[in-house]
């Protein structure tokens, strides 16, 4: 990307947070400049990246990212250990715990099933996953609803199955608050597949 007649430092700064997800140039520049005009700022972001790089390390059990090991979730005597959600990132345990609804323990894969970007099972943690099965009575499947989302549930299904263990995926529907005419037909069709008696 070129910065016409930025300093090159200025312009490494910009390219650099330009690389961040959801940031493009404009907004790399406006965060640039303004951690420029506010040095301490900068310091603290700089200071809390370099601790978290350090002290952020995957829960040797579930892979979740935790400062301890195994993490708070794995080490609760409260969790329902019978129940595994499998999810694809860290940042989803963060949001099915938001919810307070799901009891039992979790495993992160740490990407999904992507033959396209070259990402198959061996570069994701299912080795990690197939020890931790033995109290296990069902696992549920909570993978964005994508394509490489599918086949990796698919997997994981056709793996978990013949072991006897009961393979459940969360419903994907419509969003509370969505119209039916804006939603695609997927959506709508898992919609109708996980609708319940009320």
């Amino acid at each position: 990307m070129d910065f016409l007649n930025y300093p090159q430092p200025l312009a490494d700064l910009v390219s650099g947070l330009a690389r961040l997800p959801g940031i493009g140039p404009k907004t790399a520049g406006r965060l640039a400049f303004y951690l420029l005009q506010q040095p301490q700022v900068a310091e603290n972001l700089a200071d809390v990246i370099m601790k978290a790089q350090q002290n952020i390390k995957q829960c040797s059990v579930c892979s979740n990212y935790t400062d301890q090991d195994p993490c708070p979730i794995c080490q609760s005597e409260k969790r329902d250990r019978s129940l595994l959600c499998i999810v694809e990132q860290p940042r989803d345990v963060s949001a099915l715990e938001k919810t307070r609804e799901y009891k039992g323990l979790y495993h992160v894969l740490h990407g999904v099933i992507s033959p396209l970007e070259g990402i198959g099972p061996e570069q994701l943690t299912v080795s990690k996953l197939l020890p931790r099965l033995g109290e296990v009575k069902e696992v549920v499947m909570a993978m964005n609803p994508t394509v490489e989302g599918e086949a990796t549930s698919m997997y994981l299904s056709k793996l978990l199955k013949p072991l006897g263990i009961k393979v459940t995926r969360i419903a994907h529907g419509l969003p509370v608050g969505g119209d039916l005419e804006y939603a695609d037909e997927i959506t709508i069709a898992r919609a109708l597949e996980g609708r319940r008696q009320i």
